[in-house]
């Protein structure tokens, strides 16, 4: 039996039993380490064949470890479930932007939706065909929109009418014509975190549906711009197909009015969002039928699909490996201190996000287990990677990995407490290469500018 330690009292959990807690991290990972892109060999973890532990002796921690042999197999279960119609598979390369990472998805098929001119800059510099790029996102700038046109990418996602006029002046300084699709905000709920909704009417994003056949019909008559698509995108971690299937219903009539009017566009863009298990009990997206069920819903249609999947491509290719620095037993509570931090995973204090927290090591029945939280270095209270965790005890220096942090890791990443972000790493099999490498306080230091008029 396991020894369980909650708040100081130890009791055994016997497992037979009908109302035992539920399985505890390290528990859910040995039983199924394959769902969060690991591999298990003597007792330890592994992303492919490289052991995590090896990862952190040559690159220290804490780093980031991703697995290209997941990323390939998320994308290539995707494209196989959309089978049967033209669909271009955009990367949304805010998940992970890391060059390595887009040059890969890329040397599969892959676009890139891109949501600012730094992202068209890594999308072009790790080979995306520009005309499977598209840009998305609410407050573009003039040179981002000039950096656009001139790429010759394959869309600018419009979001309101402001826009479409910026744009149509840009192009015609340029004597260009800008490709357009209008992101059309169909107040579809995903049933997700509010942050994560952005298809409702009062979400910040695209354009109401009441506007769209009337801008459409404005785009359309401009000699600068070429109305290519149709687009929406009602939020992300979402785990079945209804509410893309909703969005498409709801775009479909507009499709048919301006059918109607013989404006014919390319593609329709129905987003990303495809969600991830951060934990035991998640849903697993079934892709097979929900390519069935997109596939069948858009049949009719004379276009071709883009799709703009980012977390589902990488959230569980990775993991966040870091070490314990020490343990401390509270008035109210015991802590597990780490040198990971929220600068380095902010989801947790951002979206009181789950992610699970297991030893590299894994803890075999008889260890002892505490409830605590796992904290790092930061001095902010909301600096946690996990509250009210029962984890195995630890021992300092021993490796804790963190898992689904594959997506909005290393891009949330930031340096406060002037903390150097980490390492990147990428496993292929049995070899891995550092694929960014971890910032030092000199360069932060050396980025600063002290006025002369201070010394």
């Amino acid at each position: 039996m396991q020894v369980y330690v909650v708040d100081g009292g130890a009791t055994a959990w016997d497992r037979t039993s009908v109302d035992q807690p539920r399985d505890l991290d390290h528990v859910t990972v040995r039983r199924d380490p394959a769902r969060f892109g690991l591999s298990i060999e003597d007792g330890e973890l592994s992303i492919e064949g490289v052991p995590l532990k090896r990862v952190a002796a040559e690159v220290q921690t804490p780093v980031y470890v991703y697995g290209a042999g997941h990323i390939r197999s998320q994308f290539q279960g995707l494209a196989r479930a959309l089978e049967g119609r033209p669909v271009t598979i955009c990367y949304a390369m805010k998940a992970n932007s890391n060059l390595a990472v887009v040059r890969l998805l890329a040397s599969l098929g892959a676009g890139a939706d891109i949501v600012s001119g730094g992202e068209l800059a890594r999308a072009l510099a790790a080979g995306v065909d520009p005309s499977k790029i598209v840009f998305s996102g609410v407050g573009k700038t003039d040179a981002e929109i000039d950096a656009a046109i001139d790429a010759t990418i394959r869309s600018i996602n419009v979001e309101s009418a402001e826009e479409i006029s910026r744009i149509a002046s840009r192009a015609r300084a340029k004597g260009a014509k800008a490709p357009l699709s209008l992101r059309i905000n169909p107040d579809v709920d995903p049933d997700t975190h509010p942050y994560l909704a952005t298809g409702l009417r009062e979400a910040k994003f695209g354009i109401p549906m009441a506007d769209g056949a009337r801008l459409a019909r404005e785009v359309a008559a401009d000699e600068h711009l070429e109305l290519v698509g149709l687009a929406c995108h009602i939020g992300s971690q979402i785990m079945g197909p209804t509410p893309f299937i909703d969005s498409i219903d709801r775009l479909r009539a507009m499709i048919d009015e301006l059918a109607a009017d013989d404006i014919q566009m390319r593609h329709l863009d129905i987003g990303g969002g495809l969600g991830i298990p951060y934990q035991q009990g998640d849903d697993v997206v079934d892709v097979q039928a929900w390519g069935r069920a997109v596939v069948e819903a858009t049949r009719d249609l004379d276009m071709d699909l883009v799709l703009e999947p980012g977390r589902y491509l990488v959230g569980n290719a990775g993991v966040l490996v870091t070490e314990v620095l020490g343990r401390k037993r509270g008035e109210e509570k015991s802590f597990v201190i780490v040198d990971a931090a929220m600068n380095d995973l902010v989801r947790p204090a951002l979206y009181e996000a789950y992610h699970t927290v297991t030893p590299v090591k894994l803890a075999d029945d008889s260890a002892e287990v505490r409830t605590v939280d796992v904290v790092g270095p930061v001095c902010e209270s909301g600096d946690f990677i996990s509250e009210g965790r029962a984890v195995p005890w630890p021992e300092t220096g021993d490796l804790f990995a963190i898992c689904s942090a594959g997506a909005y890791g290393m891009t949330m990443a930031s340096n406060y407490n002037t903390r150097p972000r980490a390492a990147e790493v990428l496993v292929d099999g049995d070899r891995f290469a550092v694929i960014r490498k971890r910032e030092t306080v000199e360069e932060l230091l050396a980025a600063d500018v002290v006025p002369a008029w201070l010394d």
